[in-house]
């Protein structure tokens, strides 16, 4: 059996001025589960990030794509996201907030409150995606694999 070594996930995300801390870290801990939580104060800005190790950190946004029915968008974001062994995608910060996952192409666009980027570290991209996000036939995941070790 193939092992990995551990997963690091890193999710950022800053609070604009109009914006509650409290709620932007709801939108996080929505589709996250991290070990750590910090507010980085950068003067003019405020910044939340959040990290996590293994695939239970990550268990809500996988479930979050399952119940969506989103997994092919989600595989093809995840895919071009990755450059050697990390992946970085974003999330859309209001719909997370309300407990839904929906990733941004152009984050700043698309998300006018900024995203929530997260930036995932794993010696095994290819596996790490097959796991959060897997081929679908007819709509069902085919070809999952195990999760990352935690």
């Amino acid at each position: 059996m193939l092992r990995w070594c551990a997963v690091e996930i890193e999710v950022r995300a800053e609070v604009r001025d109009t914006e509650d801390l409290r709620k932007v870290e709801r939108a996080i801990l929505n589709l996250f589960s991290p070990d750590s939580v910090k507010v980085e104060d950068l003067g003019d800005r405020r910044l939340i990030v959040a990290r996590g190790r293994g695939p239970s950190s990550l268990r809500k946004l996988y479930n979050a794509l399952r119940s969506q029915r989103i997994l092919d968008a989600a595989r093809s974001y995840l895919k071009m996201g990755c450059t050697g062994n990390t992946v970085v995608f974003h999330l859309h910060k209001q719909a997370a907030y309300v407990g839904v996952a929906s990733f941004c192409s152009l984050p700043e666009r698309e998300s006018p409150l900024g995203p929530i980027t997260f930036i995932v570290t794993t010696s095994d991209p290819k596996r790490f995606i097959d796991w959060l996000a897997p081929r679908t036939v007819r709509g069902r995941p085919v070809g999952e694999a195990r999760p990352p070790d935690p």
